[in-house]
């Protein structure tokens, strides 16, 4: 027993480790990018989503990775890193596939329906994280995710006035599409990664209840035989008899 909860908790340093990997990967990007324009005297902020022109298409990949300013990048570091881990942590098997569609459908939609400026920022990702998080907890009745939804809730209650506009400088647009992206994935991946946890009385229930159906299926359905029609081919005819409610039944051959 002693070794198994040593094992245990060995597997699950590893998975806290392993989950730091590709978060620590993407802050070091849009750290690197912040320091290059620092560093050349260059602003890249023309390379963010351009809302309905073809120039504006190639924000959609780089919108994430450029921030206006120092205190723009500082402000979502550690809110993309801590919802980052919490994503390959809880949700490893669909992390990447997490990360991917609410970075692309949050810049599709805010390239088709923002305002005609320059949006940049991780604060789109950061909006889809929490609302994955939050809405993938209720959804799932996972223990452990509920307390991190409510974490979340707690943490980054707050977020949920970004989605409106009310600072102009601020791409409200993309906390909306980020948020939105959040909750359709909580939706589609519902029945992926962890679910809600079973105690063993309810596994009894749904083993009796099992049975009880197999049970009840088997009874549906009598199977008789008669002589045979042709003495030459020996075939029997079998009559398969249904049962009805109410203890009628009907025969179809």
């Amino acid at each position: 027993m002693g070794n198994l909860r040593k094992d245990l908790k060995s597997m699950d340093k590893q998975n806290f480790y392993s989950s730091l990997f590709f978060p620590l990967l993407f802050l070091t990007t849009i750290w690197m990018v912040k320091t290059w324009e620092e560093v050349m005297g260059v602003n890249f902020s023309h390379y963010g989503v351009f809302p309905r022109t073809a120039d504006g298409l190639v924000g959609i990949a780089l919108y994430p990775l450029i921030h206006g300013d120092w205190n723009h990048l500082i402000n979502n570091s550690t809110a993309i890193f801590i919802l980052s881990v919490a994503i390959f942590y809880f949700y490893r098997p669909v992390a990447y596939r997490i990360y991917f569609w609410t970075y692309l459908m949050s810049g599709i939609w805010i390239w088709a329906s923002a305002r005609a400026n320059f949006h940049i920022g991780s604060s789109g990702l950061i909006y889809g994280f929490a609302s994955f998080i939050f809405f993938s907890g209720i959804i799932r009745k996972n223990t452990n995710l509920l307390a991190l939804s409510m974490l979340v809730t707690f943490l980054y209650g707050g977020m949920v006035w970004g989605i409106f506009p009310i600072r102009p400088e601020m791409s409200y647009e993309g906390h909306l599409w980020g948020a939105v992206a959040g909750l359709i994935l909580a939706v589609y991946f519902r029945k992926e990664g962890p679910q809600k946890r079973k105690y063993s009385w309810e596994l009894e229930e749904e083993e009796e209840k099992r049975k009880l159906d197999d049970v009840e299926d088997a009874e549906e359905i009598e199977i008789t035989t008669t002589k045979p029609l042709n003495p030459f081919t020996n075939q029997p005819r079998i009559t398969y008899t249904y049962k009805k409610e109410g203890g009628e039944k009907g025969d179809s051959s």
